[in-house]
């Protein structure tokens, strides 16, 4: 038999996710070998994300099955209210399976996904949101420009040379360090990359004065959930090789892939050398009011919790 009431029947209203989610998709076996800076570089996406997002965001993360040291560092993360939404996969379900998560889990209207080797400069949510909500049929917004395959553009560009009101240039529009420093941080030697930069272009697009490069990428992107939804489940049956499946879907579907005009965000890999030095990146938890942070102190938090659970006890206790 229930004794008392339930307390919740007392709270007059519950809280509200906001309208972006900003998800981001944590893996690290171990800290060691390949993987020994690793939580250095999830701590610099996170607190970059958050420093440099201009506009108001839940934040999400799904940790595919991270050692101890990277549960415990998310954790905390999330006590202190960084962060809002917490998932914690007791094993490695690969890109895809995280995502089949990710995309139906978000409550939020827009979805900012990103891998966690990610580093974010000033303006990257307002900029690619300015493209989002510009553009019809978007499917995918990269927040850097670079040169993505040609196979993954015919949806765009079909719909661009379509549209009377879209500018279509082709040139090199991409700066050469803007261009290097990211093929540069995928391993790729300079020699190759310069050859690269020669023998290809950028397409850029003009609509209802909103510019776009055509092209977008798996590892970080923002999106309508609802239209990203419609790709899932995806099956995969290896955790990294095949995760350019939702760039072909997108594609295929016709939906527009596009990247900013501006670099704004750095892809970091497996190392911290392109952070900023320290105090550059600012962690950005939100800020509670004094009441809120007064509750939340240990011992005010014991005292009051036990009178709750004395006058519990009085009135309903055998």
């Amino acid at each position: 038999m229930r004794k008392g009431q339930n307390p919740a029947k007392f709270v007059g209203q519950v809280a509200r996710p906001e309208r972006i989610t900003a998800a981001v998709l944590s893996y690290a076996p171990s800290l060691h070998g390949y993987h020994a800076e690793t939580l250095g570089v999830l701590a610099a996406c996170l607190e970059s994300l958050r420093a440099h997002a201009d506009v108001p965001f839940d934040l999400l993360v799904f940790d595919n099955g991270s050692c101890e040291e990277v549960q415990h560092y998310l954790l905390d993360q999330q006590r202190q209210g960084a962060i809002q939404y917490l998932l914690l996969s007791e094993r490695n379900l690969g890109k895809g399976g995280a995502w089949n998560a990710i995309f139906q889990a978000a409550p939020g209207e827009v979805l900012a996904y990103t891998d966690c080797d990610a580093l974010f400069y000033p303006c990257w949510l307002r900029d690619s949101l300015a493209i989002l909500e510009t553009y019809p049929a978007v499917g995918m917004v990269t927040s850097r420009p670079f040169r993505t395959p040609p196979d993954f553009m015919t949806g765009t560009l079909a719909w661009a040379e379509a549209e009377r009101g879209a500018t279509v240039e082709r040139g090199s529009f991409i700066p050469w360090e803007t261009f290097r420093e990211f093929d540069m941080s995928l391993g790729q030697e300079e020699l190759q990359v310069r050859q690269r930069y020669e023998a290809t272009e950028d397409i850029r697009l003009t609509y209802r004065g909103v510019q776009a490069m055509v092209g977008a990428s798996h590892w970080q992107f923002v999106g309508w959930t609802s239209v990203l939804r419609l790709f899932v489940p995806f099956q995969m049956d290896r955790p990294m090789g095949q995760v350019r499946q939702l760039d072909q879907r997108v594609n295929a579907a016709g939906l527009l892939r596009l990247m900013t005009i501006e670099p704004r965000v750095m892809n970091l890999s497996n190392s911290l050398a392109a952070v900023p030095a320290a105090g550059a990146v600012r962690a950005s938890a939100p800020r509670l009011s004094f009441g809120r942070r007064l509750l939340r102190l240990a011992p005010v938090r014991r005292v009051l919790l036990g009178i709750y659970d004395r006058v519990f006890r009085w009135y309903y206790a055998d």
